[in-house]
């Protein structure tokens, strides 16, 4: 017999673990997620086990079985109902749960998705008087039942809550070395991540049932969460807010520069992680920063509070020297490039700033040199030599950023000379082993240099009394405040402010004027002087604690210096200056199943995004809807795809579409009269509570938690539409068109409620629905007051404009020419006798900087990304077939590839996660 498995499929787990208890002797053969090994199936299935007669079996359960009865322990007809009832029962909601944790990041909401069947399996055990679910023995149940739960249960993080049955029972399982054995194969020993590459190939499960009474008309991936119990209390204010309408509130005021803090308002002050200037943005970059910073912005005008969003291009330190060096520029020239590439990508990703600016201004050298001053006044800065490692090849110190070696707390080999990635702790970059300058690749030596420090122990005080103020009245992100323990829990030290590098901030004081300030004492400034430069009453806002609140968007690697260092640097200058409030971290999005990296052409980055043809609108809503709020979570072409086609194609603009057309053909484009019963102010509460949930949560910042709600009010409209049949209706006497025309006019309110929710996540379809309904401004304000009231917006007799549809299907093989487009899979021409690509991404890097650039070639294919690009916009401008349209762009997207190798821009010093310095 051989049975054929793959790493990390958690339905092999249950096979293996059988072959070890029931000690068969079997081949055990790994392949790939994908391979088909039943030759009669067009799908790939595993495991699967072809058996002496040359026959398959391919399912878990049934191949479990088969073992067991081959060793001689034929299955009890309790034994058979326990795995009906995993297959049937336990497995759907497992795999939605392993989907929810391993895919989206959502490891909190595993214990909702699973209380129904361990419920089940605690009471049944907790029941019987036998320590196996059948008996004194284990049986096939009992290997299959562990092993579906072992990656749940042995995962301490997802809080399932105490079953002391469960326990006791999968405890007795666990001390067997073949279950152990089995799950150490499967999973590697990592865990949940030990199926991240399988369970992203997998297509979403449903999250429940559809009612066999009601068709599911929403999203086929997702379908509606049980429905919330509406009080006949709730109907009736829902029913009497509805009818208030619009004229309730007064119509938000269009902004005005310079926006200032105003007296009575909630003066907000925004800002987000300046990103680093020598490279182009990816996915994950945009995400944790200017994106999550934009929708909380959007959001806070539409509530009425007085929004300040500053960012800007961080534009000092070593990064920016060795990127000048590489293309044959200046540093300044450099920033100015660069800063023009991230001005144009955030403007494509509709990120709506009130000032972009950047560091190299007059501004910043003033005011960090002030900052400075103030901080040596009041005795905070410590004079010491210290050793330094030194390229003697490069001529120069270097800085952090630049050398890398292995950790000494835990050996990690990609340490940074500042920080271990992996353990967290900071390091000394003398204290690496076996460092390596990361530009040459020549070990560097040990030199002395005479550096200031900030002594932050002796802010240390000062920095916990603010801190557990901030935190505790704040809405500080759990790893925010979880780094940032750590930090004060290991003890400040002394934290050296100066370099020795030309292109910086330069430091004023006279024994050190070789020297430029470190960029990360040196960026936070940044946001200073970046409002600085946008008004001269700069000061309102950072030197205002009492009145403003500052919000700072980073993702988790920028925090310690954003809630230790930054905040040390303004309570030593001792100015009331205005300090963080509230400090909203991400954790890391990845790229399918691995790292966006430049230099392998993995990953999509912000300048290719809007040459896919997926809209900028269907890119932001996705990146947020798997936003890595709790957990690291993963970009996936398959998910995007799904998510466009579910959630945004067939759930939310299915209801907004319909919802419309039937005024347009039933109603002559006027809404109808609506007269409500029951069953519609039922629907009003449900909407009405969907919506304040929405604004609980956004208060919060818990951004993707909110977008659910969203789409959760047009599933409910979806299931309305679909019960109450209007397109039957409206045939019928005048009590049913009276019907089809309360279903017609309630839903095309609820659309227009939707066009508000939607604007801070998807500003110009928001607008387009808005246009399409002809809705008052005034929605935008009444909707989201308080803790949100949905009325009617769209009275009797309201004209609407043309309707048409809001999205595009995203086809298979649109998406698999993007996924190997963005796969890393082109490879460049290698010259005769050039070394084969090495592996890795360092290693990949340092092939692809030797090549070179090449002016010339670089000058021709501008021309020829051009012209293609000229061509991609005329197919679709003719709405040319999107098969045709994808190949243009996939060849659009190489030539450009083509020409940042030919410009030299391809160097990738290290994947970048967040923004690393």
């Amino acid at each position: 017999m051989k049975l054929f498995v793959s790493e990390g499929n958690p339905h092999c787990l249950k096979v293996l673990a059988a072959v070890e208890v029931s000690g068969v002797q079997c081949d055990v053969q790994y392949v790939n997620h994908e391979e088909r090994v039943v030759p009669f199936l067009s799908r790939p299935a595993l495991p699967a086990l072809l058996l002496p007669s040359g026959l398959h079996l391919f399912s878990s359960n049934a191949i479990c079985r088969y073992l067991f009865e081959v060793s001689g322990k034929d299955s009890s007809e309790l034994c058979n109902q326990w795995l009906e009832w995993e297959a049937t029962d336990l497995q759907p909601a497992l795999l939605q749960a392993l989907h929810l944790a391993v895919v989206q990041g959502q490891g909190s909401e595993v214990s909702k998705v699973l209380q129904g069947p361990l419920n089940y399996l605690e009471q049944s055990l907790s029941k019987g008087n036998t320590p196996y679910l059948t008996g004194e023995a284990v049986s096939v149940a009992d290997v299959v039942l562990w092993a579906a739960l072992y990656p749940v249960l042995s995962d301490a993080s997802l809080a399932l809550g105490e079953r002391a049955s469960i326990k006791a029972w999968f405890d007795r399982g666990a001390v067997m070395h073949s279950c152990q054995s089995a799950a150490q194969k499967v999973l590697q020993g990592k865990g949940l991540q030990g199926m991240k590459s399988y369970m992203q190939r997998q297509p979403a499960p449903p999250s429940s049932q559809c009612r066999d009474s009601q068709p599911c008309n929403g999203n086929p991936a997702e379908s509606e969460e049980s429905e919330r119990a509406v009080s006949a209390e709730e109907m009736e204010t829902a029913a009497l807010t509805w009818s208030k309408g619009l004229n309730t509130c007064p119509m938000a005021t269009s902004r005005q520069h310079p926006i200032l803090p105003q007296e009575g308002k909630r003066n907000i002050l925004l800002t987000s992680a300046l990103p680093y200037v020598n490279n182009v943005p990816h996915l994950g970059n945009i995400i944790g920063c200017v994106l999550s910073t934009d929708v909380f912005s959007r959001y806070g005008r539409m509530r009425g509070w007085n929004m300040l969003f500053i960012c800007g291009t961080d534009e000092y330190g070593t990064a920016t020297e060795n990127k000048a060096r590489e293309e044959g520029l200046t540093p300044q020239q450099i920033c100015d490039k660069y800063h023009a590439i991230h001005s144009n990508i955030y403007k494509w990703f509709q990120i709506d700033f009130d000032f972009f600016g950047r560091t190299t201004t007059e501004k910043q050298t003033e005011i960090a040199q002030n900052i400075f001053w103030r901080i040596h006044k009041h005795g905070f800065l410590l004079e010491d030599t210290v050793e330094q490692l030194r390229c003697e090849k490069c001529q120069r110190f270097l800085a952090d950023r630049f050398v890398e070696g292995i950790c000494p707390h835990c050996s990690y080999p990609e340490a940074r000379g500042d920080q271990c990635d992996k353990c967290g702790k900071l390091i000394n970059a003398v204290e690496l082993r076996e460092p390596q300058c990361k530009v040459c690749k020549e070990t560097p030596s040990i030199r002395s240099s005479k550096h200031l420090f900030l002594d932050l122990p002796k802010l240390e005080g000062q920095l916990e009394q603010w801190l557990d103020k901030s935190t505790s009245t704040g809405d500080w992100t759990a790893n925010a405040k979880q780094i940032t323990r750590s930090w004060l829990r290991d003890g400040l030290k002394p934290r050296c402010i100066t370099r020795d590098l030309r292109w910086g901030t330069p430091v004023p004081h006279p024994d050190f004027k070789e020297k430029v300030f470190y960029v990360w004492f040196d960026a936070p400034i940044g946001y200073l002087s970046i409002t600085a430069n946008y008004t001269d009453q700069w000061e309102k806002w950072w030197k205002n604690p009492h009145q403003v609140e500052l919000y700072n968007f980073m993702a988790k690697d920028n925090v310690p210096f954003h809630s230790v260092v930054f905040p040390c640097s303004l309570l030593g200058a001792q100015d009331n200056y205005t300090l963080v409030n509230h400090l909203i971290a991400t954790e890391y999005l990845n790229y399918e199943d691995t790292k966006f990296s430049k230099s392998r052409g993995v990953g999509v980055f912000g300048d290719m995004a809007k040459d896919t043809g997926i809209p900028s609108d269907v890119w932001r809503f996705y990146l947020l809807y798997v936003r890595p709020e709790g957990q690291d979570s993963a970009f996936s072409w398959a998910d995007m795809a799904l998510k466009n086609n579910s959630e945004l194609l067939n759930n939310l603009g299915n209801f907004i579409n319909r919802a419309g057309m039937f005024v347009t053909k039933f109603f002559e484009g006027c809404v109808p009269a609506m007269e409500l019963q029951q069953e519609d102010k039922r629907l009003l509460a449900l909407v009405g509570w969907e919506l304040q949930q929405y604004i609980q949560l956004l208060d919060k910042v818990k951004i993707r938690d909110s977008l659910r709600h969203i789409l959760n009010i047009s599933r409910h409209g979806n299931q309305y539409i679909q019960l109450n049949e209007p397109w039957k209706k409206i045939k019928g006497g005048d009590t049913e068109r009276q019907r089809a025309g309360t279903v017609t006019g309630v839903s095309v309110n609820i659309a227009c409620l939707l066009s508000v929710m939607l604007l801070p996540y998807m500003p110009t379809v928001s607008q387009t629905i808005r246009d399409q309904f002809n809705a008052p401004q005034s929605c935008v304000d009444t909707m989201l007051q308080g803790t949100g009231t949905f009325v009617c917006s769209l009275s009797a007799g309201h004209r609407i404009g043309t309707v048409s549809p809001l999205f595009q299907k995203l086809e298979v093989d649109q998406i698999e020419a993007l996924k190997k487009t963005f796969g890393g899979q082109q490879k460049t021409a290698q010259s005769a006798g050039s070394p084969p690509p090495a592996a890795g991404p360092a290693a990949a890097a340092e092939v692809v900087a030797g090549i070179g650039a090449d002016p010339e070639k670089a000058k021709q294919l501008t021309q020829a990304v051009a012209e293609q690009g000229e061509k991609v916009r005329e197919l679709k401008a003719q709405k040319a077939e999107k098969a045709a349209i994808t190949a243009e762009v996939a060849k659009l997207l190489d030539l450009k590839k083509q020409l940042a190798l030919a410009e030299g821009k391809s160097s990738d010093p290290a994947p970048q996660k967040g923004k690393k310095k």
